[in-house]
């Protein structure tokens, strides 16, 4: 039997763009309540105007919640999980969605950018679940991690990104087993790539943001197709997901021909533009 999203508290967080807005949008056409997690304040307060004009409660308490959260920082998570509890009483879902990514090789790579990539999507997510799971518990409710194809198959000039991401699959695949007996749902959710801002304000090797992504977004799944695609899997209450048929077909080849993955995925991520990949 699908889970209901109507009534439920869903936190997202990562919520001011990309997916993380495209999935706050259907869980408040869903009829959720919803709580929204990122750093700028000025962005969630004009999503949430939004939303309230959108979907006007007739009880006079708001289904939306802004909570300005820095993932990076375990007491903003505390925090959010904390506001949350205290306006809503209870949380169904988490999605763990704030990300970042990066793009250099290792040897050009200041260790720096690996830190912040790991502090915000690896703890990032170990912090809101670890403050989340005393409520999901009581609720039997859904955590959910937005990883990508580099948590299954590592991807040249993402070092820091793919190992924050096999760490995100990892702790979660772990936390699933923990909890196989009392209700908790965790999902892992691998979208692919997806048209969103993350590339346009991934790192570079000495820190500094990309500006340009270097593909055609046109050509991706639009973040509004794979927020849909998460809230059937959260119904479904689904262990993973891999969305893309390219992501599908890599995880697999992957199981049966690992050296001939690794030479079709260098060859493809080398036809990037600007690639540092020869």
């Amino acid at each position: 039997m699908a889970k209901e999203i109507k009534d439920k508290v869903a936190v997202v967080t990562g919520a001011s763009s990309g997916i993380g807005l495209a999935a706050v949008k259907e869980f408040a056409a869903a009829g959720a309540r919803v709580v929204l997690a990122a750093r700028s304040a000025e962005k969630l307060n004009e999503i949430v105007r939004e939303l309230e004009m959108q979907y006007p409660s007739g009880s006079g308490s708001s289904r939306f919640l802004a909570v300005p959260t820095d993932v990076c920082r375990e007491e903003d998570c505390r925090n959010l999980i904390e506001k949350t509890v205290a306006a809503y009483g209870k949380i169904d879902i988490l999605v763990n969605n704030a990300g970042i990514s990066m793009r250099a090789l290792f040897k050009d790579l200041d260790l720096s950018v690996i830190r912040q990539l790991m502090d915000v999507n690896f703890w990032g997510t170990v912090y809101c679940t670890k403050y989340a799971l005393p409520y999901l518990l009581q609720t039997k409710g859904s955590v959910v991690g937005v990883i990508s194809i580099a948590g299954f198959k590592g991807l040249p000039a993402r070092t820091g990104y793919s190992a924050s991401k096999f760490a995100v699959y990892g702790f979660l695949d772990t936390l699933r087993v923990e909890h196989l007996h009392d209700g908790l749902h965790v999902m892992i959710f691998a979208p692919g790539f997806t048209a969103s801002n993350i590339r346009n304000v991934a790192l570079t090797a000495d820190g500094t943001r990309q500006g340009e992504t270097p593909r055609d977004e046109d050509k991706m799944m639009s973040a509004e197709e794979v927020a849909r695609r998460m809230l059937v899997g959260i119904r479904k209450e689904k262990a993973q997901i891999i969305l893309t048929p390219i992501g599908k077909i890599t995880v697999l080849l992957n199981k049966f021909f690992p050296r001939l993955v690794d030479r079709l995925e260098y060859d493809y991520m080398k036809k990037e533009p600007g690639s540092p990949l020869k």
